[in-house]
């Protein structure tokens, strides 16, 4: 009796085994529905016999032209955890990567441990059979991951392993890219179907400045410090309080201050990308709030210069039936932000930077940080840098002695100095930039670089000469004062002599006329 049942159970096998190896090649001779049919009868007999589950994370999900972010994670994932036990493996130097990336190769098991559960991965490629060409990249080949595990373990999976896989993968994406400085492309080259022409284009970021090496107070660098620190944390608690996960900075103060060392150090700090804005290349708040959304979390978006990109100097424009007031001395020449719809060679208003700032659309994404930077905060409008758009206004000023300590040691590997009691005094004598400093300590020369004491020197006689200048610059400017005091009251007196001179002129004529008058009144009296 077993015997027969060992028989009829080797045929069934035996026609099954030739059923999978004769099944590539009638399925060319089989109806498509027919195929249909047998491959869901397939699938219901294996998943009637076999206690493992199947979940597929496919390369492309809806959006066919952006890679999936879950199959990112994935990838990013198994290369850092479960890479080392494949046999298979290749490497590649990605293109916003910074190190070499090793992941599974395709058709490899790969096999994970999480709480207890076996879990398998297995990378497949499959290139499509269809002969024609497809703008999709998702159509040339179709790549996945297939997840199989035990059916016991479908909530575990479903409920924390999946979560777990995608905040692992996206940590590990975050150590290894490469950080990018992006600019705004001009709208009328915006192509999406192009590599390279979407709204934004990049290189990779790799300026090297970072708060050991930024000349400022250390008190103030501290604070700034402990800010960034607060923000990059405190996800829970915008959340609790009701706020975007953003925060802005207003940078202001002479050129050469370090404005943009500082956006640097921030962005390494923090490990942030960075989005320079262009606001004269943008056509209207619609574009404005495309290139908002268009950028990514853990980011910095800059305004550099924001009182010369566009005119944003002046108040919000009065009602249309006050008279308008011509200024002979305004600069027609600077592209303008009007809040009114006219065309002044730019249609952003005012408005929508305010709502780019701190608006509905600011909240899209999280984790962002605004940076304005401006020489003249004075002339920038109050609606634009008030706290909740501005958070925190930080003053760039002249270098001071506790920056030029930084720079010294930076530049010169000194800490201490005779020269640096008089270079002190003289410090805090002349308004001086940073870059100045720096630019008087770099070595220029072998004989510099070798001896400290030449730079020092060097920069002893060029705050000298600036301390000098800045004298003659202040005695010249009184003395214009003072001459153009003296010429208004010249003016002034000559006015008032001018004024009196015609008072008198018509009280002369007042009487004359009056002298008449009674002459001919007694001539009448006479003939009468």
């Amino acid at each position: 009796m077993a015997g027969m049942v060992l028989e009829k159970w080797g045929a069934v096998w035996s026609a099954l085994a030739s059923l999978v190896f004769l099944w590539p090649m009638l399925q060319n001779h089989i109806p498509t529905g027919l195929r249909q049919w047998l491959t869901i009868l397939a699938d219901k007999l294996t998943t009637l016999f076999s206690p493992y589950l199947h979940i597929t994370i496919s390369e492309y999900g809806d959006d066919r032209f952006r890679r999936s972010d879950f199959f990112l994670a994935v990838e990013a994932y198994l290369s850092q955890a479960c890479a080392r036990r494949a046999r298979r493996l290749k490497a590649d130097l990605g293109r916003d990567a910074k190190n070499l990336q090793v992941s599974v190769d395709d058709n490899q098991e790969v096999t994970d441990d999480f709480r207890d559960a076996m879990l398998w991965w297995y990378p497949s490629n499959k290139p499509t059979r269809a002969n024609f060409i497809s703008f999709y990249p998702a159509d040339d080949e179709r790549r996945s991951y297939r997840l199989v595990f035990h059916r016991r373990h479908r909530d575990l999976v479903l409920d924390e392993y999946l979560p777990h896989v995608l905040a692992e993968g996206r940590a590990v994406t975050v150590r290894n890219r490469q950080r990018r400085l992006f600019t705004n492309n001009a709208s009328n080259s915006w192509n999406p179907y192009r590599r390279g022409k979407g709204v934004w284009s990049h290189v990779p970021f790799e300026h090297p400045a970072n708060f050991d090496t930024l000349a400022m107070d250390p008190d103030e660098k501290a604070a700034i410090i402990d800010d960034l620190m607060a923000f990059k944390e405190g996800k829970d608690y915008y959340v609790s309080v009701g706020k975007a996960w953003k925060r802005g900075y207003l940078l202001y103060g002479p050129p050469g201050t370090g404005k943009s060392t500082m956006i640097a150090a921030m962005a390494n700090f923090l490990d942030y990308d960075v989005y320079d804005l262009e606001l004269t290349a943008v056509k209207n708040n619609t574009e404005l709030r495309k290139l908002y959304i268009e950028t990514t979390g853990k980011s910095i978006i800059v305004i550099e210069d924001i009182d010369c990109s566009v005119d944003l100097t002046s108040k919000r424009k009065k009602a249309s039936g006050d008279k308008k007031v011509s200024s002979e001395g305004e600069d027609d020449d600077k592209p303008k932000l009007p809040t009114e719809e006219k065309d002044d060679g730019t249609k952003v208003t005012l408005s929508g930077l305010l709502n780019f700032i701190d608006g509905l659309w600011s909240a899209c994404g999280g984790e962002r940080i605004i940076i304005f930077t401006t020489n003249h905060k004075e002339k920038l409008d109050p609606a634009l840098i008030r706290r909740g758009r501005m958070d925190v206004h930080i003053e760039m000023s002249y270098c001071r002695f506790e920056a030029f300590k930084v720079l010294a040691k930076n530049y010169l590997g000194v800490e201490k100095h005779e020269l640096f009691v008089e270079i002190r005094k003289l410090l805090e004598e002349a308004d001086v930039s940073p870059a100045d400093v720096a630019e008087n300590l770099m070595p220029m020369s072998k004989k510099k670089k070798r001896d400290p004491d030449v730079c020092l020197a060097g920069l002893i006689e060029a705050l000298n000469k600036a301390k000098e200048e800045a004298a003659a610059k202040a005695k010249e400017e009184a003395e214009a004062k003072e001459k153009e005091a003296a010429e208004a009251k010249e003016k002034e007196a000559a006015a008032k002599a001018k004024e009196e001179a015609e008072v008198k002129e018509k009280e002369a004529a007042a009487k004359e006329e009056a002298a008449a008058a009674n002459g001919g009144e007694d001539q009448g009296k006479a003939n009468g």
